[in-house]
């Protein structure tokens, strides 16, 4: 990797999450973990997203994840998925 190559996460909105961040995907960082992406995309976009984050789910490369502690693989996808109503 050069050094001016930064390794990053794709997050992915849906639903809601995308309406309160204005977009349907974007590129953060590696090296964070869930509690700290949310924080970074909550200063990004504001209160409104931040909210959704509180009560969204997350899926690491299509598997639920847990532990919003631990550091993320470069280069995973993050699905951001707010509560559903209906069924």
């Amino acid at each position: 990797m050069s050094p001016t190559t930064t390794a990053t996460l794709t997050i992915r909105y849906f639903a809601g999450a995308r309406a309160a961040a204005g977009r349907s995907e974007e590129l953060v960082p590696a090296g964070e973990s869930l509690d700290g992406i949310a924080a970074e995309l909550a200063l990004r976009h504001g209160e409104r997203l931040a909210a959704v984050l509180r009560v969204a789910s997350f899926l690491v490369d299509g598997l639920v994840c847990h532990d919003r502690r631990t550091p993320l693989p470069a280069g995973a996808t993050i699905d951001v998925l707010p509560p559903f109503a209906g069924g």
